[in-house]
């Protein structure tokens, strides 16, 4: 059976949360394991994240440049879409912005790698996405903005196969 989801929401930081919840629910039909659910949430607040600093370069919730209050950092208007399709036991995950994009793709998916290091970033975002999920795929066009999709299989915890 298939069952597909899409929302679209503000890029500012309050709403990284919800994408977060509403994947989850989302997926909770299809009984994923406590493992899998937090590896979902996970991906899902990387690539949320990741589109709302770097895409849209909010700062507002996340500490603003520093030494600056977050109520005086930058808001873009800028949007974040959600897409989920669950296939089966496969869950399929796209995160779009239409933001700046990315100048130079592969050295941004290096970890420890990152553009805002003022905010203290860690530059983990696509490296967790990537060891959480089954399959990660990044596109991304310079003023254009960028696409995440990811992949997991769902059901496939060490419970369900009678591991310890």
């Amino acid at each position: 059976m298939k069952n597909e989801m899409e929302i679209i929401f503000d890029a500012i930081s309050d709403n990284e949360g919800f994408a977060r919840v509403a994947v989850s629910a989302f997926v909770a039909g299809a009984d994923p394991t406590l493992e899998e659910l937090a590896d979902i949430k996970t991906a899902v607040s990387e690539a949320v994240t990741n589109s709302i600093i770097h895409g849209y370069e909010n700062l507002y919730g996340y500490g603003g440049a520093k030494g600056q209050p977050a109520e005086r950092s930058r808001i873009n208007p800028g949007k974040v879409r959600v897409r989920c399709l669950l296939d089966g036991d496969m869950l399929h995950i796209q995160v779009t912005d239409n933001g700046r994009g990315i100048e130079n793709l592969e050295q941004a998916m290096e970890p420890l790698f990152t553009t805002r290091p003022e905010l203290e970033r860690s530059g983990m975002g696509f490296a967790f996405m990537e060891a959480f999920m089954d399959d990660l795929e990044v596109e991304s066009e310079p003023g254009k903005g960028t696409t995440v999709r990811m992949k997991k299989k769902i059901g496939v915890g060490d419970w369900i196969a009678g591991g310890d």
